[in-house]
C-alpha cells in the first residue's frame, strides 16, 4: 500500500541524486579546463568516476524504499495520459541512474584502467582493454547522460507545472521541509 508522503530518507535520497547528477555533468566539462598531461586532468576523472559510482549504490537503495514503501497517490486531477506518462519518466530515470554507471564502469575497465573509488578500493579490469568497444561505450554513456538531463529537466518541469499551474502538491510532497502525513523514516 502506497505511502501518504515521501519518507524524508527518500526525499534525501531524490535531492542528492539530483546534486549528483549535475556534479558529475560538471566534472566532465572541468576535464576542458586542464591541457591533456595535465595531472589536475587525472584528477578531475578520478573524483568523476569515485562520485560516478554513488548514484549506482544510492538508486538501488531508492528503489528498495520505493519497492517496500511504495509512492504517494498521484493527485485524481490527473488524466490517465499524465500518470502514464509519470510512471514512463520515472521508470526511464531509474533505468538511466542504473545504466549510466554501468556503462561508466564497463568503460573504466574497456580502456584499461582499474576501477579506484576514492582510494578505498580499486577493482582491476576483468577483462582486455579495447579502445574501439570502449568507443562505443563512451557514446552510449555521454548519450545516456545528455539524455538524463533532458528527462531530468522535463521531471522538473513538470512539478513546476503541477506547483503553479495545477496548485496541487505533487511538488511539496518531494521537498525536504514538507509535512506530510504519513511520512516515516525509512
Amino acid at each position: 500500500m502506497p505511502a501518504d508522503a515521501y519518507s524524508p530518507t527518500q526525499k534525501a535520497l531524490h535531492w542528492l541524486l539530483f546534486a549528483l547528477v549535475l556534479g558529475l555533468y560538471a566534472l566532465t566539462y572541468a576535464e576542458a579546463l586542464f591541457v591533456r598531461g595535465d595531472p589536475n586532468r587525472a584528477v578531475v576523472w578520478w573524483l568523476h568516476i569515485s562520485f560516478g559510482l554513488l548514484p549506482a549504490v544510492l538508486v538501488v537503495w531508492r528503489l528498495l524504499l520505493r519497492l517496500g514503501r511504495g509512492a504517494p497517490p498521484l493527485p485524481t486531477s490527473m488524466t490517465s495520459v499524465e500518470r502514464s506518462l509519470a510512471k514512463v519518466g520515472h521508470f526511464a530515470l531509474y533505468a538511466l541512474l542504473i545504466a549510466i554507471p554501468g556503462l561508466g564502469i564497463l568503460l573504466t575497465w574497456l580502456r584499461g584502467d582499474a576501477l579506484r573509488f576514492f582510494g578505498l578500493f580499486t577493482i582491476p579490469a576483468p577483462f582486455q582493454a579495447n579502445r574501439d568497444t570502449a568507443r562505443t561505450i563512451q557514446e552510449l554513456h555521454s548519450l545516456c547522460a545528455n539524455g538524463i538531463l533532458i528527462l531530468a529537466g522535463s521531471h522538473a518541469l513538470a512539478a513546476l507545472w503541477h506547483h503553479f499551474i495545477r496548485k496541487d502538491d505533487v511538488l511539496e510532497r518531494m521537498l525536504p521541509q514538507s509535512q506530510q502525513r504519513g511520512a516515516v523514516n525509512g
